[in-house]
């Protein structure tokens, strides 16, 4: 299931829109509605949107404004405008800056379905072209696929601090992708390999008994000793304390 914002300065519109169109079906999630170009802007730059509807004419940022944004940003994000307007001048603007559609209002059911269904299709194929581009060959490590291998050693370099955002930087990608990939490719989550990381690092310095306990949970990254032991036990059955006279 795809993210999706609408934005349209018309509540009539917008809610009808949100409401009453079968976006599961064709694979999206409105996450996201807003009434003016700002609003939209806001919702994109949290990072989990994968396409944007969006009407043309709007207050305080006008959607051509909005898509110009996102091109100049080099967004993933795809987008369909929606308009009352038939002026051809707004078609070209919009193409210029990679919009995908350009639905005339009022919106027609068999117009909104075909757009989707050809973005959808285009967000399927987006991750696995991605990967061809980022990385073109195997790494020394002997990862089969060179995006996990990046990813898992940008985990293992900065174990303390990892984040799904600074991963996907790593990779050139949205973290949302990122996210999905991951999954797919490893059948883990991304947080629960950052997570395993953590913990067998930790043991590694519990081994070498240079550090207190509450020193080794502030180098993998806990602020809390508390919450650090918990995890700990959570990981291997046992306090890092009890690891280390088992060790």
């Amino acid at each position: 299931m795809y993210n999706l914002v609408i934005a349209d300065d018309e509540y009539e519109i917008r809610h009808g829109l949100v409401n009453y169109f079968p976006w599961e079906e064709v694979g999206f999630e409105v996450i996201g509605k807003a009434s003016n170009g700002v609003e939209a802007l806001e919702l994109i730059s949290k990072g989990n949107v994968d396409a944007l509807l969006c009407d043309i004419s709007m207050p305080k940022m006008t959607g051509i404004e909005v898509i110009k944004d996102i091109y100049l940003q080099q967004s993933d994000v795809m987008t369909v405008f929606l308009s009352g307007y038939q002026e051809f001048h707004y078609a070209q603007e919009a193409i210029k800056y990679g919009v995908k559609n350009y639905i005339l209002k009022p919106t027609k059911f068999s117009d909104l379905m075909e757009a989707f269904s050809q973005i959808k299709k285009e967000l399927d194929q987006r991750i696995p072209r991605k990967a061809e581009r980022v990385l073109g060959h195997r790494n020394i490590d002997g990862e089969d696929d060179p995006i996990i291998f990046k990813i898992k050693d940008y985990v293992k370099t900065n174990f303390k601090s990892a984040s799904l955002e600074d991963a996907a930087q790593t990779v050139y990608m949205n973290p949302h992708y990122v996210s999905k990939y991951f999954k797919q490719k490893t059948d883990e989550n991304f947080s629960d390999f950052v997570f395993q990381v953590k913990m067998e690092e930790a043991a590694k310095l519990l081994k070498t008994m240079k550090y207190k306990a509450y020193e080794v949970s502030e180098m993998v990254g806990y602020s809390n000793a508390k919450n650090f032991t918990r995890a700990f036990r959570k990981y291997f059955g046992v306090s890092p304390k009890e690891y280390r006279l088992l060790n």
